[in-house]
């Protein structure tokens, strides 16, 4: 397989400059693989999974919010927050999990606050799941 230049950035910095054999991304309205030589493109980026493959060996990553572009020499990621499986807390990741189910069980919320509590319990559960698939 072709490899391609990749670049993950959040606002911390960058997660992964280097070379990809293929990318998988949760766009807002699916999954989108990612090859060498892929047509110009650029998508949202909504709560879910990144997989990169690079070297025989694939990484998984829990995103939440972005913006893919694929160019014609790299393919960027913008990430409001991304995190490898492999080095997610999953005792934090379970924490927020509870407190944002605690948070949608309480009837006098706000929508603004149900949506936030909906949004942390999407996270952590995409956390939960990317750091079994690490």
């Amino acid at each position: 397989m072709t490899p391609f230049k990749l670049q993950i950035i959040t606002p911390d910095g960058f997660l992964y400059d280097g070379q990809a054999d293929s990318l998988i991304v949760r766009t807002t309205v699916g999954d989108k693989g990612i090859l060498a030589r892929h047509e110009a493109y650029s998508a949202a980026l909504g709560t879910g999974k990144i997989r990169v493959n690079s070297g025989g060996r694939q990484s998984v990553a829990a995103i939440s919010s972005g913006i893919v572009k694929v160019g014609e020499d790299k393919t960027v990621i913008l990430a409001q927050s991304c995190e490898w499986g492999d080095r997610i807390d999953k005792k934090r990741a379970e924490e927020a999990k509870r407190n944002a189910e605690e948070k949608l069980a309480d009837s006098s919320l706000s929508d603004k606050e149900h949506a936030i509590a909906e949004f942390k319990l999407r996270r952590a559960l995409n956390r939960l799941d990317a750091a079994e698939k690490k």
